[in-house]
Parts: C-alpha cells; structure tokens; sequence
C-alpha cells in the first residue's frame, strides 16, 4: 500500500472586524452561498503566504497575524485527487480597501446574522471550528452511498503567523 497521496491543498481565512466577519457570495454555480475567501496554495509557496496572498487577490485587503485555527479535509475515490485539505486561518489584522473580485462579490456582515444568509455547503460544521478552542478538524468521508462528516476535538498552537505576499520560504533541501 502507498503511503503518497494526490493531495489539492487550500486555505480559507476568517478576516474579522469588530463583531463583523468577512463574508464571500461565490460566483461558483458548483458551490455557490456565502464563504470566508480563500484559495489554492500554488507549488513551492507557504500555507499562510498563499493565504495572505488568495485573501489579496479575492478582498484587496493585506491580512496579517494569520492564526492557524482548524483544518477540513476529505477524501475521494475515482477523482484527480485522493485527498482535499484546507487550512483554516484566522486574523483582525488587515489595512486595504475592501473590492470584489471575479471570485465573487465581498462584503462585512454582523457575524450574529451570518445563519440568515445562503451559505455554502457544509460552512457550518466550518464555521465551528473557526470558532472552537477544543474543535481542531472537520473531517468528511464517503461511505456506503453517502457523504459523512465529524468534527475533531484537538487544539493547535496559540502562536499568530504572519506571511509575507510574494515571499515563499521553502525548506532547506
């Protein structure tokens, strides 16, 4: 048995201000609803540089003291991938003016009225561990015809990270 993996990795950043969260109505027909930004991690680059960098490019804004808080992963059969894993950051620090992208359009919500709007799939089991002290991963599976899903109890550092746009360290080889 193998132990390498066709991995995709990505990030998603919860960006807040205040009682205010970051939200993104995706222009995605294959999942579309409100989100935190976030995208692909390009090869060679950090994890929280591509978050800072995928943040940039989707809001205008510049994030920093990024705070890794959870991670979502899945796995699936039959697929260019074998395992699909994002990084979830968190962070109050940003300077910029907000824009929209051709992601989809961005805006500040009042982070007690977030349940009343269309979120995409499976946000809220995300949106738990953004926010949990004890919850660390949400994991999610196929299995027996259906997709399932579980939340991991675990806690990660309490130290911020902070990236640099355009500025990617790799490891000595």
């Amino acid at each position: 048995m193998s132990r390498v993996e066709r991995t995709v990795l990505t990030n998603m950043c919860m960006v807040t201000d205040g009682s205010r969260v970051l939200v993104q109505q995706r222009s995605d027909p294959k999942w579309p609803g409100i989100v935190f930004p976030g995208g692909h991690v390009e090869p060679g680059e950090s994890f929280v540089d591509s978050t800072v960098r995928e943040v940039y490019e989707e809001t205008g804004l510049n994030v920093s003291n990024l705070r890794l808080c959870g991670v979502r992963q899945w796995s699936l059969e039959n697929a260019d991938y074998d395992r699909y894993i994002v990084f979830f950051f968190k962070t109050s620090s940003f300077t910029g003016t907000l824009r929209s992208s051709s992601e989809g359009e961005v805006f500040w919500l009042e982070r007690a009225d977030l349940p009343s709007y269309p979120l995409v799939e499976g946000f809220d089991a995300m949106l738990s561990v953004f926010e949990s002290d004890s919850l660390s991963e949400n994991y999610q599976w196929f299995e027996d015809g259906e997709w399932k899903e579980r939340n991991v109890e675990g806690t990660l550092g309490e130290t911020p990270l902070s990236g640099e746009r355009g500025v990617s360290p790799r490891p000595p080889s």
